[in-house]
Order: C-alpha cells, then sequence, then structure tokens
C-alpha cells in the first residue's frame, strides 16, 4: 500500500531504544556521581534530567552552600522535598538528588509511590578522593572533612540500601561504563523501562 516506505529503512538508528515508565530516582553519597552519570543516562534514554539542587539553587538564585548559610540545613530540606515532589509529577525522566534527600521518609515515599530509587553505591575511599579537593560541600565544612564524610557515610549507607535498585560504583569505571551499569540495571524492571524493538 505504501510503496515507498522502503526509503526509510536505510536511516542508521541507535542501536538499542529505550520507553522509560517512570521517573528515576538518583540517590546516594556526595561524589557518587548521581549528576554525572544522570546526565549520561538522560541522554542515551532521551529522557528529560532533572536536578532537585539545580532546581533549588535557580529558585532561591543562591547556591546550596549559600542556602545553608542564609537559612539552615531545615530550610533547605523543606525546599527538597517540595521540588522532589513536584519534579516526579512531570514527565518520566532521571532525578538526581542531593546526598541527605533520601534521609526524609517523605521523599522516600514519593519516589516509591511516583518513580523508582536507585542506588549508586560508592565506597568510601573513592567518596573521599572525589569530594575532597571541593569547597562546594557545606557538611564537610568542618576541621576533619574526611571523618566527617566517614560519620555522614555510616549513617545514611543503611538508609540508601532501602532503595529499590542498586548499582555498585569502583575506581577507574567512566561515566559512560557507569551509565551502562544503570540502563542493565533498569532493565531488569520492566515496570519501570523496556527496551523497544525497532
Amino acid at each position: 500500500m505504501r510503496e515507498n516506505d522502503t526509503s526509510t529503512a536505510d536511516i542508521r538508528r541507535p542501536a538499542r531504544s529505550f520507553r522509560l515508565k517512570k521517573t528515576v530516582a538518583f540517590v546516594g553519597m556526595m561524589g557518587s556521581g548521581k549528576t554525572a552519570v544522570g546526565r549520561a543516562v538522560s541522554l542515551r534514554l532521551n529522557v528529560p534530567f532533572l536536578d532537585s539542587d539545580a532546581e533549588i539553587e535557580a529558585a532561591a538564585n543562591l547556591s546550596v552552600p549559600e542556602i545553608f548559610q542564609r537559612d539552615g540545613e531545615v530550610f533547605f530540606r523543606k525546599r527538597e522535598t517540595e521540588v522532589i515532589r513536584r519534579l516526579l509529577e512531570q514527565h518520566s525522566g532521571i532525578l538526581s538528588t542531593g546526598g541527605g534527600a533520601y534521609l526524609a521518609q517523605v521523599n522516600r515515599e514519593s519516589i516509591s509511590e511516583k518513580g523508582v530509587a536507585l542506588w549508586l553505591d560508592a565506597p568510601l575511599d573513592l567518596l573521599w578522593n572525589r569530594v575532597r579537593h571541593k569547597d562546594t560541600r557545606p557538611l564537610l565544612r568542618t576541621a576533619n572533612p574526611r571523618a566527617t564524610l566517614a560519620e555522614i557515610y555510616a549513617v545514611r549507607t543503611p538508609i540508601y540500601q532501602k532503595a529499590e535498585l542498586r548499582v555498585p560504583c569502583g575506581h577507574n569505571v567512566s561515566i559512560d561504563a557507569m551509565a551502562e551499569r544503570v540502563i542493565e540495571t533498569l532493565l531488569t524492571r520492566p515496570d519501570v523501562m523496556e527496551q523497544i524493538d525497532e
């Protein structure tokens, strides 16, 4: 019936195409790669990339450290909960959350109801190597930031373990390789994502 349809057969298509059915919220420690890996995954899946910290900063016209300093952590956490809830209501995509976001039960419930939590599980020494030279982490502005990071890690890890999905991070694993690990993990959950046959 459509005689000219064969002309489209030569169009190059990606090796694999996917359909994301719900928002994937990346959770984990500062330095685990939520933003970098999240961006890479969103590009591969051709879905929006959302960042709760960036949304808060844009609304306040201040950086996260400045918000902490001016208004305190309690104020920041309230805004964070509001922003995460709003972002989960939007189109399915990849959502990078702040390191402390998943600690709040209200955020865990919102993510579970509207999306799925994926924990980027990075070992402490890898995290320290990534954050030690940055001064953008308000919680690490202490006399002994390495010890502070270890304390935060010990407190938060049992809560991150509540995430439905987990992807281990390792030394010398590229962002692209991590993105591939995430995609393979998402494919284990057909209710979250499926591969589309072209």
